[in-house]
């Protein structure tokens, strides 16, 4: 049996209707995803993973996508009390250092699944119960240069998933379930570049009280929302380079009441 293999392991009938439009159509999220990169990092990407792949430097990941929340509610409808689990890496890991992120990490030779490895990953990193979540579907793949990683989002709910915390603080510097509509909120919504880069390949950040999210996990929690429905019209001419954003988390009222 492959890593791959999700065999019995994903309860998709577990999913509230507010998350309905996720598991129906996980395909959506990478589409939408990729909708969002510019023409030429899209171009970078596929150069780089196939690069990885020919090299054998292209590793298994998967990263915990949990939402927490109602377990009633509207299709597409966004209940006021739903979270999202986010962590920030520490800023002493060789990759992504100092990072907002999904918690999730690199397959172990024992992992039997991309689901096996986010939650342990999650338990790992967070504290959480893994018996109080429900994997609802996985998403598909997604290159992650310059990590190497082909990481696997796994998709998951629970009513009450019971307290998280840092577990290791050389691996992770905070932990908190973030409430969905602080990432709907238009007010906490900028597109961040790095200076190496051009302003041409900005993408979607989420300036939040106590973290920056932007990267890869920017890219696919901006997906997410417009494949869900809960998207809401905000200005993409808030632009910054990424060392002006992270400045920004230390300015008192720069960015608004973030957890509304």
């Amino acid at each position: 049996m492959s890593w791959d293999c999700r065999e019995g392991e994903l309860s998709a009938a577990a999913a509230p209707p507010w998350l309905a439009p996720l598991v129906d159509q996980p395909g959506a999220v990478k589409a939408a995803y990729r909708r969002r990169v510019p023409a030429e990092v899209l171009a970078a990407l596929t150069a780089a993973n196939t690069t990885a792949a020919v090299t054998g430097a292209r590793r298994d990941a998967a990263v915990l996508v949990l939402f927490s929340g109602p377990g009633d509610g509207e299709r597409g409808t966004l209940p006021d009390d739903a979270d999202l689990l986010v962590t920030v890496r520490a800023s002493t890991l060789r990759h992504h250092a100092g990072q907002a992120a999904f918690p999730g990490g690199a397959a172990d030779p024992g992992d039997k699944s991309p689901v096996h490895t986010a939650l342990r990953e999650a338990t790992e990193e967070t504290g959480i119960e893994a018996s109080r979540l429900r994997p609802l579907a996985t998403l598909e793949k997604m290159f992650i240069p310059p990590s190497g990683f082909h990481v696997v989002p796994v998709l998951a709910y629970s009513p009450d998933p019971g307290p998280v915390f840092v577990v290791d603080e050389h691996e992770t510097a905070h932990v908190a379930r973030v409430p969905v509509r602080a990432f709907v909120n238009p007010e906490n919504r900028i597109m961040v570049y790095r200076s190496e880069n051009t302003r041409r390949t900005a993408g979607p950040a989420f300036l939040l009280n106590e973290m920056l999210v932007w990267g890869f996990t920017g890219q696919v929690i901006a997906a997410m929302l417009d494949v869900a429905g809960w998207s809401v019209p905000w200005d993409n001419d808030k632009l910054y380079e990424l060392s002006d954003a992270m400045a920004l988390l230390d300015a008192e009222g720069s960015y608004g009441d973030a957890q509304r």
